[in-house]
């Protein structure tokens, strides 16, 4: 990573031009520092970033919904309009998406330019720190909202105590689940006690008993609903053995290849739901979760880290100590 002087963006009709307030590190862009995941499909050099909140600076001549003054996020996987997918509403999923900070140029800058379509207004609410955290949280609020069978009183197993992860488990906790959040060893010194803080049950798989958890948690029966946040090939055969007949996965971690043995699943009836990014009624409810206080941004979010040092950032939360860095873009133009 590397610190450059850049020209502002000229704005199109239908865009507004947004100084970057605070952006934060989500695992996708860990992903590319490891030259890894988007990677592959990015034209270097590339400015990444896509969780972010900032404030309208200037609007292009079309735009209606927006003014100057504004306090905006984005909704960062812009789908193309055309498309079977978004012709029925399914743009999260659009066959010619573009991605901010994968295909063009993101939110670790001063300025960028955003097409109307793709702003979501800020509540009064809800603070630009906390808002920049809007865009993970939608991830979780689909996942559990939309994607799952989660209600109350039921056992919620959550595996992964990364960003999505303790946001999926504030989310289901606030649907009136009894959340449960696992973890493996390099979690237990920041991602293990956080999940502590935020109210919930806490487990090391690499020091606890899982299945022992499960007895005592679920009188034997196993969990109703288990996430996979993990992005790990072990969280899917792990969600198999946690889970109860009849009962729900959700995978949400991008795993890539795992091999396991699928009968399981199929005696079980056990019901597999894939769940990506979000769309604009996520962005909604995500903005009023966080107004409400039902995901606790302040405890979440970790502001140690700067921008103009930013490979420490990135080192720290590879190895997981850390979770939500969220950066103040403003140091980089003080």
């Amino acid at each position: 990573m590397e610190l450059v002087e850049r020209e502002k963006p000229e704005i199109d009709a239908d865009e507004c031009l947004v100084e970057v307030d605070y952006a934060g590190l989500c695992g996708s862009d860990a992903g590319i520092y490891e030259f890894e995941s988007a990677f592959e499909r990015m034209n270097l050099p590339t400015v990444i970033g896509h969780e972010y909140a900032g404030r309208v600076v200037e609007a292009g001549e079309s735009v209606s919904k927006f003014a100057v003054g504004d306090r905006v996020v984005e909704r960062p996987i812009r789908g193309c309009g055309e498309c079977y997918q978004c012709e029925i509403g399914e743009e999260n999923v659009c066959q010619n998406s573009v991605i901010t900070g994968v295909d063009h140029d993101g939110a670790y800058e001063r300025y960028i330019a955003v097409p109307e379509r793709a702003l979501h207004p800020v509540p009064d609410g809800v603070s630009q720190k906390h808002a920049a955290t809007v865009e993970p949280t939608s991830i979780g609020a689909r996942a559990v909202i939309e994607n799952s069978r989660v209600g109350p009183g039921d056992r919620v197993l959550v595996e992964g105590p990364g960003p999505i992860g303790l946001l999926t488990a504030q989310i289901a906790d606030a649907q009136g689940g009894n959340v449960v959040v696992s973890g493996v060893g390099p979690d237990a010194d920041y991602r293990l006690p956080l999940a502590e803080e935020l109210g919930f049950e806490a487990v090391n798989i690499a020091e606890d008993n899982m299945d022992a958890v499960r007895e005592e948690r679920t009188d034997g029966v196993g969990y109703d609903v288990v996430f996979d946040t993990t992005g790990h090939p072990s969280g899917l055969p792990s969600a198999v053995e946690q889970v109860r007949k009849g009962g729900q996965i959700v995978l949400v971690g991008q795993t890539g290849e795992t091999t396991m043995e699928y009968s399981p699943l199929v005696r079980s009836e056990i019901d597999l739901q894939c769940s990506y990014a979000s769309m604009y009624q996520d962005f909604e409810r995500a903005l009023r979760m966080i107004n409400s206080g039902d995901v606790d941004s302040e405890t979440f979010i970790d502001d140690r880290f700067s921008l103009t040092e930013a490979d420490e950032a990135f080192e720290a939360f590879v190895a997981g100590e850390t979770v939500k860095p969220v950066f103040d873009v403003s140091e980089l133009y003080e």
